[in-house]
């Protein structure tokens, strides 16, 4: 698969952990539906932290998740697996109800389809930023890049490719909510004007709240424990999303949107900066080498 230009060689990059089926998305949700067996094929690759999606969200205490897809046997079978593994699940066929239903109950979680009739999956993922946080897991049926990238731009926290495995789902689910629970012991940090406070999920710059996504929040509390240590993409894949594979184009444009949120010229990043060769490093002094800074955009 094609990745945008980056500081990482493109043989670096790892496989996606969805997309390992080859039936359709119809067939694949059909089969999960109509037969236990086939619905219990062995996983994809997905979040390493659980072998047991039952097990792992028994923790998450019944969260509330807002599955989104106009398809009702893809609905029905990825809220059947969600509500046997613990989980409370509303419904919703299109962006309208979907809204209307967040707006009745706030979610702890969507699982939102990208291609819904009228109101696209990317205007009702913008629509719910705007009124308050919520991680989303986009769920897409196209293969091109830019669709993927698109869903993360507008704040998607990650995204399942049709036909996928509804186990593996679960784990997503788990994973993204997980991160929503901060460490007992995580103390308030700071360097450069950034401060976080891990328990409250609260960033500021300069005082100034910053209004960051789930995975911005994780990406920008790692780099603030480790300043000045490059990491590589993989790196930060498998520390702060808890992935072992998946597609690195994700960590480029969280880098990206958390850089156009953090920094006071994006364009040149003074503190998360391009390591070529390697990944990226925080600087807390904000002393980026020219060599570092220069082609930020690519990165």
């Amino acid at each position: 698969m094609h990745q945008p230009h980056e500081p990482t060689p493109a043989s670096r990059t790892t496989p996606r952990a969805a997309t390992s089926q080859t039936a359709t998305p119809q067939a694949a949700t059909s089969q999960a539906a109509t037969s236990e067996a086939a619905a219990h094929a062995a996983p994809q690759a997905a979040p390493h932290a659980d072998a047991d999606p039952h097990a792992a969200s028994r923790s998450a205490g019944g969260a509330r998740i807002l599955v989104v897809d106009d398809d009702p046997t893809v609905a029905e079978v990825v809220s059947g697996y969600l509500g046997r593994a613990g989980y409370r699940v509303d419904r919703a066929g299109d962006g309208p109800d979907a809204l209307a239903r967040a707006a009745a109950r706030w979610p702890d979680l969507v699982v939102l389809d990208l291609m819904l009739p009228g109101m696209n999956g990317l205007e009702v993922c913008r629509r719910l930023r705007d009124r308050g946080p919520v991680p989303v897991i986009m769920l897409t049926a196209r293969g091109d890049e830019d669709d993927r990238i698109m869903g993360l731009e507008v704040g998607a926290d990650d995204y399942v490719t049709k036909p996928f495995s509804p186990r593996e789902l679960v784990l997503r689910v788990e994973s993204v909510l997980r991160r929503t629970r901060p460490a007992v012991a995580a103390r308030p940090m700071g360097a450069a004007g950034l401060t976080v406070d891990p328990a409250a999920r609260r960033a500021t710059k300069q005082g100034t709240e910053l209004a960051l996504t789930l995975r911005e929040f994780d990406l920008l509390s790692f780099l603030l424990r480790h300043p000045g240590r490059a990491f590589a993409r993989e790196d930060l894949m498998r520390e702060v999303w808890g992935w072992d594979f998946g597609d690195l184009s994700t960590v480029t444009v969280h880098v990206r949107r958390l850089r156009g949120k953090v920094e006071d010229d994006p364009a040149r990043p003074r503190l998360i900066q391009t390591v070529w060769g390697v990944g990226y490093r925080f600087d807390p002094t904000g002393d980026a080498p020219d060599a570092d800074r220069t082609g930020a955009d690519h990165g």
